[in-house]
């Protein structure tokens, strides 16, 4: 076995690149020793060892238990348990994330994580453990029924990332949370409204209170959120551009109070609208600025597009459950508030837009989600244009 080190690169401790046999076979990795401390009773030094493909893996490794030691953070992973380690990485690791992300990380760990494997020690934690954690999720427990598919990869993706977190400065080898095999959410059949439902849909909301709120998700696709974040500053009426760069939410755990935060995917995007929607925009400003005269003193100015008759921004709540009456008066009860956007993309997609232009209106983070969602339209209009073509086919050869 042949053996090359490196002794003090960047820091206490020892890096070496070692080679070793196994059934024939040889295998090359670099390996890493760090003092973390000496035995109170020999005063023998305790080092803590890594491996890694790389050098620089397992410098990196070596230097981050290096830093958690001098700040006198570090504890020792044989005694670490999955609790304690979450702790720390909630306290340490998550600086960069949003705080209503870091609040929906803390709600599933207290509820889901720690009651099942805070106990187990980390370095204990196993592939299997953590698969029978994902199971039980899903399973029923007495009156209860088993979490949504997409509720359990919620929390699988919280796990992962703390634990990849902890392969990351060295407290484990290997993420046990890698090969989970996670169960399978089926897609909701989205149901676009057709022309016809969107004509009487629009006769429907005619004269509404929030009929410009409607038609402008309806024929630009914006999201609930963040039609009600929508300001005036972001709208351009003379170029006639919308720009979507942030979306009304509700703070977690406190109803009724909202923020405005990013938009879903932290893109910001900008949406050259339809002239009739420039041209209801445009009146919608004008009602606006009567009903502010009326309000007086008591009028709110946040600066939002669509408020209510103080100038508050409207909660996305209040939008859905007026849009369910509405729908249910012209004999669409089972229509959702998702559907307009879905009608929006259907229809840009009829009319002839590229999928890569209906995903930039969309904000979706990439065109292949767009296709996955709306691909059977695609497929609908190769079909048709199939269709045309043997029609036009037939016309030649019949001359």
């Amino acid at each position: 076995m042949a053996r090359k080190s490196t002794r003090g690169a960047q820091g206490a401790g020892t890096i070496r690149k070692k080679t070793v046999t196994r059934k024939g076979q040889e295998y090359t990795y670099w390996e890493a020793r760090v003092t973390v401390g000496r035995d109170p009773g020999t005063g023998k030094q305790i080092q803590r060892s890594f491996t890694g493909k790389t050098q620089k893996e397992v410098r990196e490794k070596m230097q981050s238990v290096t830093v958690a030691i001098n700040e006198g953070m570090y504890t020792e992973p044989s005694k670490m348990t999955v609790g304690q380690w979450l702790d720390i990485w909630q306290r340490d690791y998550l600086g960069s994330v949003k705080p209503l992300t870091v609040q929906t990380y803390d709600k599933n760990v207290r509820v889901h994580i720690r009651p099942a494997l805070g106990a187990v020690k980390l370095e204990a934690l196993d592939v299997h453990t953590v698969q029978g954690f994902i199971n039980d999720l899903g399973r029923p427990h007495g009156d209860k029924p088993g979490l949504a598919p997409k509720t359990v990869k919620c929390i699988h993706g919280i796990l992962h990332k703390a634990l990849q977190t902890a392969v990351k400065v060295g407290y484990l080898r290997f993420n046990p949370a890698d090969s989970t095999e996670l169960p399978r959410s089926q897609r909701r059949e989205i149901k676009p409204l057709d022309g016809e439902a969107i004509g009487a849909f629009m006769n429907a909301v005619q004269g509404h209170r929030f009929e410009a709120i409607y038609l402008t998700m309806l024929f630009t696709g914006l999201r609930r959120a963040e039609a009600c974040g929508l300001t005036w500053e972001a709208v351009d009426l003379e170029r006639g551009t919308i720009r979507i760069d942030k979306q009304l939410q509700n703070v977690p755990g406190h109803p009724g109070e909202y923020i405005l935060a990013p938009t879903k995917n932290d893109k910001a995007r900008t949406i050259t609208a339809a002239a009739s929607v420039v041209e209801l925009l445009k009146k919608h400003r004008a009602q606006q600025a009567r009903d502010r005269l009326k309000a007086g003193p008591i009028w709110h100015d946040g600066g939002y597009v669509f408020t209510d008759a103080q100038g508050n921004h409207l909660a996305p709540s209040t939008l859905y459950h007026n849009y369910k009456k509405i729908v249910a008066s012209i004999g669409m009860p089972d229509a959702r508030l998702h559907d307009l956007r879905h009608s929006f993309a259907v229809a840009s997609l009829r009319a002839g837009d590229d999928i890569k232009t209906v995903q930039g209106n969309l904000g979706h983070h990439a065109a292949a989600f767009t296709l996955d969602v709306y691909g059977h339209v695609t497929e609908e209009m190769k079909q048709a244009s199939a269709d045309r073509m043997e029609q036009y086919i037939r016309g030649i050869s019949n001359l």
